[in-house]
């Protein structure tokens, strides 16, 4: 295929949004395994040559004289020293010690001659093989280091032109879909004076740096921020004259459910700029608490990675497969929905949120729930449950933030209390699964379903081998392990891997009729990275706003109005557990930890709580905070992932409240229940 044609073929969202977003999280990655390449390049040359990080450098010829002629020396310092007067006379008060000098002096020969002993020693190994070998080292050291140090722009760019690809596709966290004209109309105009506030603040931030005396770290991030929103301005105004009626089913429909439509991150903005604005008369305050994002730039881009390796996951067959392997047990949809809790926890263990696994993940959870019986209510209930008992398992980010945050705790102690929160989480939700079931629950007797199981494990193995593989090359060749660390990094590479082995070697792949290149490797690719640019930006534009929500939050002193102490430890754990759901309803995880950790945590450690206890109280009551409604992020995050006709049809289902509202009511119990459990349980038996 010639490039006009390859061209032709390609939409202007493709060549500006996907192409771009993809080489972005491309050189994230290259930068990671980079660093891990250089680190494991290092200790090869020190292996190889010993003293390597001395021959990394050509040391230079000295320009010191190792025969200097003594004698004459001496006569010169000694007539100096006769000919002194004046102020240096002030200071010369003993005479020229002839001996001192002469040690003086034969001590600066023998050090120009081992100068130039260790220079020709230096020379002498520097072969060419070391020559070719510093240059590959030092060339993955430049690009690693390069690529570090514009970590921020590389976000920056990331969340911007993903954000301006969700908002001209429609896609922003709201808590409904836009379905009519009206909709359509409203929603943008509040994006665009929303956008057009965070623009002003971000103006007045620049303007105020380069109005101090300070000198300004990366200048151009506050230039790419103008830009950004500029753009989603543009976007915006495009939308009015040219609406994108492709969502819209009806032209007309009720202003408050109007509202609804208006993005999560349009409400925080009004927020956080009518306590800057008003109360603080602060203009840049908004966009200083927007740009706290870029601090943690490193994290917010394996977010990105994340929810890139879970759409590239959808794209193969191994979500069908791994679930295909519990038809034979013919488990009930309650068991079954249990069995995949269980089951994502080990992928949220490593993505350390529940939100985006959801995104990552939640479309496959779905529809093999669904594939197997499972009705929607619970479907959906157990979409929105699916990271939320793996975010205290080994080797969770969050945790680490926490341990790295707080010296109270050290991760050992938080994953070992973990692993007994997730086992609580587990059970509880077996319960209540057990206690709402439609039909008793059932599994097949294992005489007659071990041997289907086997055979349907048969297909998984090549996958099993595939990340064996990559996992021991990186260990035994990097010496690098799979951890909360370096999952971003080495997740893609394995998951692009089981994507070529599909397409080159399994010989039945099923391929939609809407995608009649869907066996090809470079559409796989093409399709995960336009999805995905839709979720990054849209997610991580929320994310910047709840930044910018802890801010006024912190800066408002509520905060500092609560007592350091109450009288007993109950009413402690009652307040706590409703500011910590309070502030999960509100906020992502990351930022949470952080607003946490400078406040609410020392008020815990001040009226006697243990600080692991404190921090697991914390991580449940957040998960609860992100299923429990208005707000329920990880609700609205199900719905974007499976579709609003998916939920709407869920609706209607259902002969009894519990049933109807079943995608709600089942994940509050069943985190409440833990929430009180994990709070009372160990303060009862004194930790």
């Amino acid at each position: 295929m010639n490039l006009k044609c390859l061209v032709k073929l390609r939409s202007c969202r493709e060549w500006l949004s996907t192409l771009p977003v993809f080489f972005l999280l491309l050189s994230v990655i290259i930068a990671g395994n980079g660093g891990l390449i250089h680190a494991r390049l290092l200790d090869l040359g020190e292996l190889i040559w010993h003293d390597y990080f001395i021959l990394r450098a050509d040391i230079p010829t000295p320009d010191c004289n190792p025969n200097p002629d003594i004698e004459a020396q001496l006569k010169k310092l000694e007539a100096e020293s006769a000919d002194s007067s004046g102020i240096a006379s002030l200071f010369d008060e003993s005479p020229f010690d002839r001996n001192a000098a002469l040690l003086s002096l034969q001590g600066a020969r023998k050090l120009c001659v081992d100068k130039y002993k260790v220079a020709e020693q230096n020379q002498a190994r520097v072969t060419v093989a070391v020559v070719a070998f510093r240059a590959l080292e030092k060339s993955v050291a430049k690009f690693s280091l390069y690529a570090l140090e514009k970590q921020r722009m590389i976000l920056l760019l990331t969340i911007f032109i993903c954000a301006v690809t969700s908002t001209l596709k429609q896609h922003h966290i709201a808590f409904r879909p836009i379905i009519t004209l009206q909709d359509h109309y409203l929603s943008t105009i509040a994006q665009l004076s929303g956008n057009s506030i965070m623009l002003f603040s971000a103006w007045c931030y620049r303007k105020t740096l380069y109005l101090s005396a300070s000198t300004v770290d990366h200048p151009e991030i506050h230039l790419l921020l103008l830009i950004g929103f500029t753009s989603l301005i543009a976007a915006n105004l495009l939308q009015l004259t040219k609406p994108h009626l492709s969502n819209v089913v009806h032209n007309h429909g009720h202003w408050l459910k109007s509202l609804l439509t208006i993005p999560l991150y349009i409400f925080m903005s009004y927020f956080v700029a009518g306590y800057f604005f008003l109360l603080e008369a602060h203009w840049a305050g908004p966009a200083i608490f927007f740009s706290l994002l870029f601090d943690q730039a490193g994290l917010f881009l394996n977010i990105g990675l994340y929810i890139w390796v879970g759409m590239l996951l959808k794209r193969t067959q191994l979500g069908d497969l791994v679930f295909k392997i519990f038809i034979p047990w013919k488990m009930s949809a309650e068991l079954l929905a249990f069995v995949a809790i269980i089951v994502m926890a080990v992928p949220t263990a490593y993505t350390g949120a529940s939100g985006i696994i959801i995104i990552a993940m939640g479309t496959i959870v779905y529809e093999e729930l669904r594939r197997v019986g499972a009705r929607r209510q619970l479907a959906l209930a157990a979409t929105a449950m699916t990271g939320s008992a793996g975010v205290v398992l080994r080797p969770c980010l969050l945790v680490v933030l926490i341990a790295a945050l707080n010296k109270e705790v050290v991760t050992d102690q938080l994953f070992s209390w973990g692993l007994k929160v997730f086992m609580t989480t587990s059970v509880v939700f077996f319960i209540f699964a057990w206690l709402s079931k439609r039909e008793k629950m059932h599994i097949a007797p294992v005489q007659q379903a071990y041997k289907p199981f086997l055979l349907a494990l048969v297909p998984l193995l090549p996958y099993v081998g595939i990340v064996l593989f990559i996992y021991f090359c990186y260990f035994l060749i990097l010496g690098v392990k799979m951890d909360a660390f370096s999952a971003p990094v080495i997740l893609p590479v394995i998951i692009l891997a089981l994507i070529i082995y599909e397409k080159v070697f399994v010989k039945v792949v099923q391929v939609a009729a809407s995608e009649p290149e869907g066996h090809k490797f470079e559409y796989s690719v093409r399709m995960a990275s336009s999805e995905s640019s839709v979720h990054i930006g849209a997610l991580l534009m929320l994310m910047g706003l709840s930044f910018a929500l802890g801010g006024v939050i912190e800066r408002s002193g509520f905060l500092n109005n609560i007592p350091d102490t109450f009288s007993s430890v109950w009413l402690t754990l009652s307040f706590l557990i409703v500011v910590l759901v309070g502030i999960g309803m509100v906020m992502d995880p990351f930022g949470a930890v952080v607003l946490v950790s400078g406040s609410i945590a020392q008020i815990a450690y001040n009226n006697g709580i243990n600080p692991v206890h404190f921090w697991m109280i914390t991580l449940v009551a957040f998960e609860l905070g992100y299923l429990t409604p208005p707000v329920a992020l990880n609700h609205l995050l199900t719905r974007q992932m499976v579709g609003h006709e998916e939920t709407a049809k869920a609706a209607l289902e259902g002969d009894s409240f519990w049933y109807r509202h079943e995608k709600i009511l089942l994940p509050l119990v069943t985190m409440g229940t833990t929430l009180l459990l994990v709070t009372i349980v160990p303060v009862v038996f004194k930790y």
